[in-house]
């Protein structure tokens, strides 16, 4: 089995579709944290998102190595604030440039806010994130 190039640890962190030009990007903050994919065939996508203390997600889906390589799964809340929840992901994984100095991989892509029991008027919202690979 080749290794599947999304396995490892990332950092994350997902925008709000704001079209309005903000000097201070922390206005523009959806969440961030630390994303792990497992180490599974390719084809498959297993792992954990964290976006803090008590608020994480199971995820599950799936990745193709097609040009761009993408990864689409779903993260199901199983920590107490995230209990329930349920967020969609779909992301691409970037080009390495030629000619690029200190590049690491990336992955960019958009999220949209499935479920949420606790508060059903937060659903459908739909973000964009990126995920910079760390380890």
């Amino acid at each position: 089995m080749s290794q599947n190039p999304f396995t490892g640890t990332w950092t994350y962190r997902g925008f709000l579709n704001d079209p309005t030009p903000y000097e201070d990007y922390n206005q523009l903050k959806f969440g961030s944290g630390e994303l792990v994919i497992d180490n599974t065939p390719i084809g498959q996508i297993s792992g954990r998102l964290r976006i803090r203390a008590n608020y994480e997600f199971r995820l599950h889906g799936s990745c193709t190595l097609g040009n761009p390589f993408t990864i689409r799964f779903q993260g199901v809340g199983d920590a107490a604030e995230s209990q329930g929840q349920r967020y969609d992901y779909l992301g691409y994984m970037s080009p390495l440039w030629p000619n690029g100095l200190n590049q690491r991989l990336a992955i960019v892509g958009t999220i949209v806010r499935t479920l949420r029991p606790d508060n059903p008027n937060l659903e459908g919202l739909v973000a964009s994130w990126i995920a910079v690979k760390s380890d």
